[in-house]
């Protein structure tokens, strides 16, 4: 403020003097030779100002059209002041406008650099601007193509299907009709109200090594299921039949028993993870009454506990279109689950509710709770929070990667909320599209 007024003081001031002392001059003249005679020159002064001040004005309006350090007009008195600050605003922004030339340039040409696709795209799916690897992946071009709809550019289905549909939590995986031997990840950000950002990128190779890892274990699992089956059937043979063994040995035999059972169990999860793994949505879809698939896995869940737990159930009368069996795997381990890590004498409920439009099978418990910093990594294969109280409890380390495959097949989502102490609440949430009914009464059981 103090700088700005400073300035201004500098091109009045003298303009005042100079006003002031063409005044006194005026004055010295009328004393001199008459009033008369002080007046006409006073009247030639004013007048030779005022066009000296119409000149200034016509140079710089001229200059103003078409601004450049080269052209800026030279002046006296005032005008040299005005001109030379004109003169360092201007060189101020060639100097700001060169630097913010220079910075957009380098995030281009590092942008260009990365090994992802780039497309910026404004709310209509326009292309503004794209990187040579996003030109290569989808078969556009920014010279070209930009201002047209990549959607009109890029017309495969599974794509113009997934722009559409505005959800973008999770990436698409396609194989573009440009580059049909490749797989693309597809993902979109969203980092303006009116633009997103499209990033591409090329996992040909992790697919085919996660598709053979997914065959490995398959093969694996199928091949390990019949001898595992024979050694079981021949372990319970021989403890049902063992009235001549002693304690020792029909306490070695029912640990092996115990061991092949949690190793068929192992195999046949394996072998159901690798089916979902294998294919994109269930393998017949049908109408699923919600209430009754919930009574179900509650009557499970009563066996399972064998009344050391206090089983609750809410019931909604609604209706879902997808596999019945997969959506009663899904739902049976997240009961198993609470079941087994609830102590004695917890509460554990189960109901389904209407949420955000969809429907939402919840499992929720007073057990021992998990720690936020484990919540994310529980749909991991393997991954346990406690490896010893898992290995107690007898569970194979796949029932929530499970879950997370046959909602990810029903466009669904699983929802944590846990504490450590005090419970856990676990939701399966499907989407309003899939959802065929209206909301019943909720009935209590």
């Amino acid at each position: 403020m103090l700088n700005d007024r400073g300035g201004r003081y500098r091109v009045i001031l003298p303009a005042i003097a100079r006003v002031a002392a063409l005044a006194a001059f005026c004055a010295f003249v009328g004393l001199v030779f008459g009033m008369r005679v002080g007046l006409w020159v006073a009247v030639v002064c004013l007048g030779a100002l005022y066009v000296a001040q119409l000149v200034y004005l016509a140079a710089l309006g001229n200059w103003l059209e078409v601004p450049s350090l080269a052209t800026i007009p030279n002046g006296i008195g005032t005008w040299e002041e005005v001109f030379a600050r004109l003169y360092r605003q201007h060189r101020a922004s060639e100097i700001a406008q060169q630097r913010l030339i220079d910075n957009e340039e380098r995030f281009r040409r590092t942008i260009s650099a990365l090994p992802d696709g780039i497309i910026l795209i404004d709310a209509s799916f326009q292309i503004e601007w794209c990187n040579p690897v996003a030109e290569r992946h989808l078969a556009v071009s920014l010279r070209r193509d930009q201002g047209l709809r990549l959607t009109n550019l890029v017309r495969d289905p599974a794509f113009v299907a997934y722009m559409g549909s505005g959800r973008f939590e999770q990436p698409l995986l396609f194989s573009p009709l440009a580059l049909p031997a490749a797989t693309l990840s597809l993902a979109v950000v969203e980092f303006e109200p009116a633009r997103s950002i499209v990033v591409t990128r090329d996992v040909t190779q992790s697919e085919r090594v996660d598709a053979m890892r997914r065959d490995f274990v398959a093969n694996v699992s199928h091949e390990l299921r019949t001898p595992l089956t024979v050694v079981k059937g021949f372990l319970e043979a021989m403890i049902d039949g063992g009235t001549d063994l002693n304690a020792t040995r029909l306490h070695h035999l029912n640990l092996m028993y115990e061991q092949a059972d949690r190793m068929h169990r192992l195999v046949e999860d394996l072998l159901t993870l690798s089916r979902l793994e294998s294919q994109e949505g269930p393998d017949t879809e049908e109408d699923v009454d919600v209430a009754q698939l919930v009574a179900e896995v509650a009557d499970e869940a009563r066996t399972l506990s064998g009344g050391r737990h206090r089983i609750g159930v809410e019931i909604a009368k609604l209706r879902l279109r997808g596999g019945r069996d997969e959506l009663r795997s899904a739902y049976g381990n997240l009961m198993s689950n609470a079941v087994r890590y609830t102590p004695v004498g917890g509460q554990i409920t189960l109901r389904c509710v209407q949420q955000d439009g969809g429907i939402a099978l919840q499992v929720q418990d007073s057990g021992i709770g998990v720690a936020p910093e484990h919540i994310p990594r529980l749909t991991e294969r393997f991954y346990r929070v406690d490896k010893s109280r898992s290995r107690e409890t007898g569970g194979t380390g796949l029932g929530l990667a499970i879950v997370k495959h046959v909602l990810i097949r029903h466009q669904g989502r699983l929802d944590v909320q846990s504490e450590v102490g005090r419970g856990s609440l676990f939701s399966a949430w499907f989407p309003p599209a899939r959802r065929l009914d209206s909301p019943g009464e909720r009935e209590a059981a």
